[in-house]
């Protein structure tokens, strides 16, 4: 259920990127979009762990498969389906919208690769930046904006806690507590149930088994109730589901792609 960066090595939703300039981008503006197309098809979304309560409310929460682990929001259970978006690109309900969603259009990125200096970069086909008449000005006498310096600001906590949620997971590896995750749902009108297999979760066994002195140390580090909120939430898989169905869109086959 992991999502594959695209052929030309773009995170997910990007189709290209270029960075801000006071003086390529002078005159233009950002605007809000008005629907969010880019999430129809996408059913998993990165999710930092700084995000997990909130997210755990709405959310089954996984990991990726394969050796670098990443936390993913479950926003469908098979890949094309999302239940969470309508056919135009609009929230079907008010939910938490992950941060990887609200940083779009704009990430940090390395230009270079000789650097670690990351420089503010955008997606010219998202539609919300452009030389309009409405929106947030960009630059005021080619200084960045207010709006430029907030989006610099949420992208910069966006990175830290991504590397937060890369110190979870490598604990979580540490302990050897990911495992392959397999659920199974019986759904009403089928003999064999649907199974959903291709990404990891948390042991439990495992969990129950650790040391003593181990336990402590998470649950004082937080990671403990990262890992709870990682697990309760996986019983909104058939909630989702259910959603699927209620849409009528019933995956073509019971076991689910894996994508690493």
């Amino acid at each position: 259920m992991a999502t594959a960066p695209t052929a030309s090595n773009l995170p997910l939703f990007y189709k290209d990127l270029v960075p801000l300039s006071s003086v390529d981008h002078a005159d233009f503006h950002a605007r809000p979009l008005d629907s969010a197309d880019f999430l129809i098809n996408q059913h998993a979304v990165p999710l930092t762990s700084d995000e997990f309560v909130s997210a755990s409310r709405h959310y089954p929460i996984v990991f990726s498969a394969g050796d670098n682990p990443v936390p993913l929001a479950l926003m469908g259970l098979n890949e094309g389906i999302n239940t969470f978006v309508s056919e135009e690109g609009k929230l079907i309900n008010p939910v938490y919208v992950p941060a990887y969603i609200r940083r779009y259009p704009f990430m940090l990125a390395r230009l270079r690769p000789d650097t670690d200096e990351l420089s503010l970069c955008f997606d010219p086909t998202s539609g919300a930046i452009g030389k309009f008449d409405e929106g947030d000005v960009l630059f005021v006498d080619g200084k960045p904006s207010d709006a430029v310096n907030n989006i610099l600001e949420f992208c910069k906590n966006f990175e830290e806690a991504g590397q937060r949620t890369g110190q979870f997971v490598e604990e979580l590896q540490k302990a050897d507590l990911l495992m392959d995750g397999e659920v199974s749902i019986q759904a009403d009108g089928y003999e064999q149930p649907f199974v959903y297999r291709g990404f990891k979760m948390v042991d439990e066994t495992k969990l129950r088994e650790l040391r003593g002195d181990v336990l402590r140390k998470m649950m004082q580090n937080g990671i403990l109730a990262l890992i709870f909120a990682h697990l309760f939430s996986l019983q909104l898989m058939r909630e989702i589901f259910a959603e699927q169905v209620k849409a009528g869109k019933m995956p073509a086959v019971t076991v689910a792609p894996t994508t690493a």
